[in-house]
């Protein structure tokens, strides 16, 4: 990922906009962060969350100091769970019956199999970084290039961490294909793959084509494809038949910090209102016209196909049936939103500064409901 500070990755990739509403490491004096379970409040469901996730009537939303909070009411409700860790906690995805992960911090990676009520700490700075130096010294021995290359910028990176021994990167997005084959990315290129469920990890930082090591905020894939999306422009497409993500040229040299796939149809997304599409795989791209300057933080499908974007600053827009242009819907103001997601049939659920708030989508224009 990038040198700037990353967000709380929206203020942690609003943070991309700052590296961390909230110091990865609380001082010398202070327990570790990955040592430290999250400490339970009674104002856990009105604080910042910054990702978002969604199945069927459960929710999870994640923030700062390890915080997680489930909903199984479709937003209605919430209540604060256990985490192992009181690391910052960026992206949360649910990725099959049951199972869910979250990233973070520290480079953490979180799993969940009964849907977000209890948390296994898979990973953590600790791990990937002997990961990292043992899977590139032993790829270095072998005679691989890139991995002698890498090496010294792993040991630069750790130099800059305030715990000895500690990765400082943090993890900003995580996906899954299916049951087996996964991805964690995140910040200065920081890629590892799975092929058993997340059993093991594999680093894959030299099977992207990121020579500069650009931050990757988003991962997302539809069958046989496979995306990432990062600053600078960055966008990415797994080839299979290399093993390799190579570049796909966009018109847009921002930072994009996510993806939404819908059939043959891909959307990127980030810095000052920008947003983009390509029909299809080898079609040209078009822009929205979004209409707004904030940061585009999201792009929900809500069940009648109809596509929203949803700004930093609490925009909800509605794209048009050709891509082109949106409808801006009359919301009442939610401070800062850092993720959405749809709640139910015409409902977002917002991960936003003052806890998690949903907004029902009429006809022509919405309506915030009761954060209960």
């Amino acid at each position: 990922m990038r040198c700037r500070p990353l967000l709380a990755s929206l203020l942690v990739a609003s943070t991309a906009l700052t590296i961390g509403a909230v110091p990865a490491n609380m001082g010398a004096s202070l327990p570790d962060p990955l040592d430290f379970p999250t400490q339970p409040s009674a104002f856990a469901s009105k604080g910042l969350t910054t990702g978002i996730a969604r199945q069927d009537d459960r929710l999870i939303a994640v923030g700062p100091r390890g915080l997680i909070l489930v909903s199984s009411d479709a937003a209605g409700t919430w209540q604060q769970v256990p985490s192992p860790v009181s690391s910052d906690l960026v992206s949360v995805r649910f990725t099959g019956p049951g199972q869910a992960w979250a990233v973070g911090h520290d480079a953490v990676a979180l799993h969940s199999t009964d849907g977000g009520a209890s948390w296994q700490k898979v990973l953590d700075g600790r791990s990937v970084l002997t990961l990292l130096r043992s899977t590139y010294t032993a790829r270095a021995k072998a005679g691989s290039a890139e991995a002698e290359a890498l090496l010294p910028e792993i040991e630069r990176s750790v130099g800059q961490s305030a715990t000895p021994d500690v990765l400082p990167s943090p993890f900003l997005d995580v996906w899954f294909a299916d049951a087996n084959e996964g991805y964690l990315i995140g910040a200065f290129g920081l890629i590892l793959r799975t092929t058993d469920g997340g059993k093991q990890w594999e680093p894959w930082i030299e099977h992207l084509d990121n020579p500069r090591g650009f931050h990757l905020y988003a991962v997302t894939g539809e069958g046989d494809r496979r995306y990432i999306a990062g600053e600078q422009g960055l966008l990415l497409r797994l080839d299979a038949a290399s093993s390799r993500f190579v570049k796909v040229e966009t018109p847009y040299a921002g930072t994009y910090f996510g993806l939404n796939l819908s059939g043959p149809r891909l959307l990127a997304f980030g810095l000052r209102g920008n947003a983009y599409v390509q029909p299809g795989p080898e079609a040209a791209w078009n822009k929205i016209e979004t209409g707004v300057d904030a940061h585009i933080v999201a792009a929900v499908n809500l069940s009648d196909a109809q596509l929203m974007l949803v700004s930093q600053a609490g925009h909800v827009m509605a794209v048009s049936p050709d891509m082109r242009t949106t409808t801006l819907l009359k919301t009442p103001v939610m401070g800062e939103v850092l993720g959405a997601v749809a709640s139910g049939p015409r409902r977002i659920a917002l991960a936003r500064l003052n806890g998690v708030g949903t907004v029902e989508i009429g006809d022509a224009a919405a309506s915030e409901l009761p954060i209960r």
